[in-house]
């Protein structure tokens, strides 16, 4: 596997500040180190500010190898866009002339280092962003490649914002959000199976729904890594794993025997016959009837792209027939077996 060698830089005021304002706490630089350790070996350090006013600051950051930039502030300089330009410059010139840096983290919410993102990742540099969800712009984090949330990380003790599971001191799937989660899942992994073929590295799956969204984190649903993510999908016959493999990286597919659809299309069924037993019903509202009786339906849950997949799917079951009107251009679903 590739080595990953990071390139930190931390734009002090903005994380320091919104914490102190906006999580009533102060910022503790080791849990974004445990997060960078995960990634890959961090070979540069520097965090820019004013120093002066982070005097209490300064011991923690040395002592985890951080390089202070001071950036003083002068009579008549706009000492917050001297900092931001001093860091961009500093980062362009590292990825310029290091080209073992493979990747750099931008810890800032301030959208105005959008601009230094989108040329890193021209370089062919990977990005990862660190921000406060309050504080960051939303702007930012769809230009990287990854973003984290700072409140998201593991050693940021928001008591407020922990469900412990009975017994343990993990945090609790989040029931509510597990529906959003599989169709998520489902929606990624069908697409991936299309474009690949046979299955999916997990880590590939990953990768593909920071892709899609670059704040993805296992952690807002309740998890602590995205095995036991994958784990709790698999348990839920959402997906099926195979761990078999030497490397540690197990590969992710859809249940042999279907991915849950028999309920789902029994409803399609039930609704036909419901609106019309024996007799065609149009294709079109179909599915916001059937939402009328199972509001959490969505064909997404199950990795079909659109509702005419899903159909097609049944009728290839043997549930429905679906025929196309040439004259009105539109299909029409009939239930198997019912009596005219």
């Amino acid at each position: 596997m590739e080595d990953v060698r990071i390139g930190l830089f931390i734009d002090y005021e903005n994380l320091a500040i919104g914490a102190r304002d906006d999580l009533k706490m102060e910022f503790d630089f080791a849990p974004i180190a445990d997060a960078l350790a995960e990634r890959g070996r961090v070979v540069v350090r520097r965090a820019y500010a004013d120093w002066s006013r982070f005097e209490k600051d300064r011991n923690m950051l040395t002592d985890n190898h951080v390089e202070l930039i001071e950036i003083p502030q002068r009579r008549g300089m706009v000492r917050k866009n001297a900092a931001d330009i001093k860091m961009a410059v500093d980062a362009l010139e590292l990825a310029f002339e290091r080209d073992y840096v493979t990747t750099f983290v931008i810890c800032t919410g301030d959208s105005d280092f959008s601009p230094l993102v989108q040329k890193l990742r021209e370089l062919n540099k990977s990005v990862i962003g660190v921000g406060l969800k309050s504080s960051t712009s939303r702007l930012l984090p769809p230009a990287c490649d990854e973003f984290l949330f700072y409140e998201n990380l593991d050693g940021v003790d928001l008591p407020q914002a922990r469900v412990i599971r009975k017994g343990t001191d993990e945090p609790a799937p989040q029931q509510a959000e597990l529906p959003e989660l599989d169709g998520l899942v489902s929606r990624t992994l069908s697409g991936l199976l299309r474009s690949e073929g046979g299955r999916v590295r997990s880590s590939n799956l990953k990768r593909a729904l920071l892709r899609k969204d670059s704040t993805f984190a296992e952690g807002d649903y309740g998890f602590r890594t995205f095995s036991e993510l994958i784990r709790n999908l698999a348990d839920r016959n959402v997906v099926e794993v195979d761990s078999s493999v030497a490397d540690g990286d197990p590969t992710v597919s859809f249940p042999e025997k279907g991915r849950g659809e028999d309920k789902a299309f029994k409803l399609l069924a039930d609704t036909v016959n419901e609106l019309a037993a024996g007799e065609p019903v149009p294709l079109s509202g179909l599915k916001d009837v059937m939402r009328k009786t199972d509001e959490s339906f969505s064909e997404k849950t199950y990795g079909y792209a659109g509702f005419l997949q899903f159909v097609k799917a049944a009728k290839a079951r043997g549930v429905v027939s679906l025929d196309f009107d040439a004259e009105s251009g539109a299909y029409a679903v009939t239930v198997v077996g019912s009596d005219s």
